[in-house]
């Protein structure tokens, strides 16, 4: 089973882990958590650092104990994003490491051509022995700061930069049963990331920070659809990234789903913007989820949304469930027109051949977490 590069690993930490008790940036861990990152740099991990904290750190200088608005977010987040990359340089320029800086905002992987020159910034990067600092450029990404969260990010990233390991660094020891409102043990596995799993994520009460167990949940669906085995753990435990390296029982351990994919069925699947669905019925999902097909009209059902040829869609099951993603041959009112019969008829009802297939497997994203079976469709 072909995997994510080994060497290549993304880390995540979360607000919570980086500041203390009182919200306050913790540069005692800091120092502890940059020696890790430079520790594994040294010893030829190509290291990437998703690193939350900037709007905690821009509160703190402004006086800000709770943002009131979208403004102040963004106002604290351009104070915060600058103090909190020179913390970082700092720090690691006493490890003989150099740190870049970069922020993303959405639309930097849903267009195609921007997703690769972010690519090939960060390999040269790599090239060059450097660890990429990056963040969501809150000062212009209102979406984000509303609602979005730095660990889609690093699940987006880590298909990027193919990497093979995601690091999910939170104030909690991993994913855990619950027992009503209470925690039960944790969960050491997850092979498949089922609506079982999702419930017990549970609601995030911080006040410092975006995300919460969902978001790495689901941040983790997305990595290991790619091929990237993902964690999450407590980032206080004493170097907590090289011991589970190391093979150590520590946190919850996401398992990846089958093959990596290549880079431009990972744009496909997980990172482009979506403009429309296809509804399938029984015979096309099964044909789709188990036995390496196109997606032919025969087997369409139905389209939502105006899209055009050439545009990536959702393909969901009558049960509504979201099961592949695919750039399609034809647009939405074309599709209306084709669903439900078989190639020969096109010329007929369109007045041209065009292709024989919606989607084709090549253009077609497959979402493993639904399969019920391990076969390799790709």
């Amino acid at each position: 089973m072909k995997l994510g590069s080994t060497k290549r690993l993304v880390v995540k930490v979360g607000t919570n882990t980086l500041t203390d008790d009182a919200g306050v940036l913790d540069t005692n861990y800091l120092k502890d958590f940059t020696k890790q990152l430079a520790k594994l740099a040294h010893s030829g991990h190509e290291v990437v650092l998703v690193s939350s904290g900037a709007v905690r750190v821009g509160m703190a200088r402004l006086g800000i104990k709770r943002v009131k608005s979208l403004r102040e977010s963004q106002a604290a987040a351009a104070v915060g994003q600058g103090l909190l990359i020179d913390i970082y340089n700092h720090l690691f320029q006493t490890e003989n490491i150099t740190i870049a800086q970069i922020l993303l905002v959405a639309d930097d992987f849903r267009a195609r051509s921007r997703y690769l020159n972010a690519r090939n910034t960060l390999y040269t990067l790599f090239e060059k022995k450097v660890i990429p600092i990056i963040n969501e450029n809150d000062t212009i990404s209102a979406e984000e700061i509303k609602f979005g969260d730095n660990d889609n990010l690093a699940a987006q990233v880590t298909g990027l930069v193919n990497a093979g390991t995601l690091f999910f660094l939170s104030d909690v020891d991993g994913l855990h049963e619950r027992q009503g409102s209470k925690l039960g043990e944790r969960i050491r596995l997850i092979d498949k990331i089922t609506p079982e799993v999702l419930n017990l994520a549970g609601k995030s009460v911080s006040t410092h920070s975006r995300g919460g167990m969902i978001t790495k949940i689901e941040g983790a669906r997305i990595a290991t659809e790619g091929g990237a085995h993902t964690y999450i753990a407590n980032g206080r435990e004493k170097n907590v990234l090289q011991r589970i390296l190391d093979g150590e029982d520590i946190g919850t351990h996401f398992t990846p789903q089958t093959t990596w994919r290549d880079s431009r069925k990972r744009w496909i699947g997980m990172s482009s913007a979506i403009n429309g669905s296809l509804i399938v019925d029984d015979g096309a999902n099964s044909a789709l989820m188990g036995r390496k097909k196109s997606l032919l009209a025969a087997g369409i059902v139905g389209a939502v949304g105006q899209f055009q040829a050439g545009d990536i869609v959702a393909v969901s099951n009558l049960k509504g469930e979201e099961i592949a993603r695919g750039l399609v041959n034809y647009s939405a009112a074309e599709i209306e027109k084709l669903k439900g019969i078989h190639s020969r008829l096109f010329p007929q009802i369109l007045g041209y051949q065009g292709n024989p297939e919606i989607i084709h497997r090549d253009n077609l994203f497959i979402f493993r977490h639904q399969k019920e079976t391990n076969q390799d469709d790709e």
